[in-house]
């Protein structure tokens, strides 16, 4: 086995788990997940059946990771982050039954590559955060999150851009659209209410 699992976690037999990664204290990972290399599943995470989460991923403790979310590279879940599955809940139908897992249709959240969901944000499925961008804390994401998007607030929108770096960027000087990463120097160019990274 080359990754940890601390005793009191539970792994699913069918769980995928991939080289250098760990699972901390009463973490639960469900039949059929998939974590890649490198990952890091907090106290108390719950990853739930089938999900798919790429590799270098941080699951803070409490995080509420349910199916069939994915999420890619380098993600970071903050602490009690919740990623639902349920557009419209009900415990009981309309006749007062309860319902079972085959009387509902799960949905799900997409967290793309390197994306940042602060301590107990929630994402509401179905949404999709985009490419390196950041939901503060607290934040209720209903809606798609652009790439390198900067979103707060319940619900969440969007207030700037944030860089590879996670450092809110800096509109340049006399340069309309085009935005600088106060840390690294990086530029990247905005378009149309997109932004993209500036290539050499």
């Amino acid at each position: 086995m080359n990754y940890r699992v601390q005793p009191t976690a539970q792994v699913a037999d069918t769980a995928e788990i991939g080289a250098g990664s760990s699972v901390w204290e009463l973490a639960q990972i469900r039949e059929g997940a998939k974590l890649g290399e490198g990952c890091v599943i907090g106290r108390g995470a719950y990853v739930g059946t089938g999900v798919r989460i790429g590799n270098n991923v941080k699951l803070q403790n409490y995080a509420l990771v349910y199916e069939p979310a994915e999420l890619e590279d380098g993600v970071f879940v903050g602490p009690a982050v919740v990623l639902t599955n349920d557009h419209n809940p009900r415990s009981v139908d309309p006749e007062g039954k309860q319902k079972r897992g085959g009387d509902w249709e799960a949905v799900g959240v997409k967290v793309a590559e390197g994306a940042s969901l602060g301590a107990r944000s929630v994402c509401v499925a179905p949404v999709r955060v985009g490419r390196w961008a950041m939901v503060a804390a607290g934040a209720v994401v209903t809606k798609d999150v652009p790439d390198f998007a900067l979103v707060v607030g319940v619900p969440a929108r969007q207030i700037g851009w944030v860089g590879r770096a996670g450092v809110r960027l800096v509109e340049r000087d006399g340069e309309p659209g085009v935005w600088e990463c106060p840390q690294t120097g990086a530029l990247y160019d905005e378009k149309d209410g997109a932004l993209a990274e500036r290539t050499a």
